[in-house]
């Protein structure tokens, strides 16, 4: 089983305010499983957000 992520977590990770997450929750930006009241994340759903969001340095030659 992987690693599971509050959202209090997630927002510390990446900076953000507790409300922003949520924000990507709602948006389905961030899969998230709800646990009773709360939020958990999966790791690999961390991974697969964070490398949509990559971006690439263009060198030009």
């Amino acid at each position: 089983m992987s690693k599971m992520y509050n959202c209090e977590e997630v927002a510390e990770r990446y900076n953000v305010k507790l409300i922003t997450v949520w924000s990507w929750i709602r948006d389905k930006k961030l899969p998230a499983m709800k646990i009773g009241r709360e939020y958990r994340i999966k790791e690999e759903d961390l991974t697969a957000f964070e490398d949509e969001r990559r971006t690439v340095s263009v060198t030009k030659e």
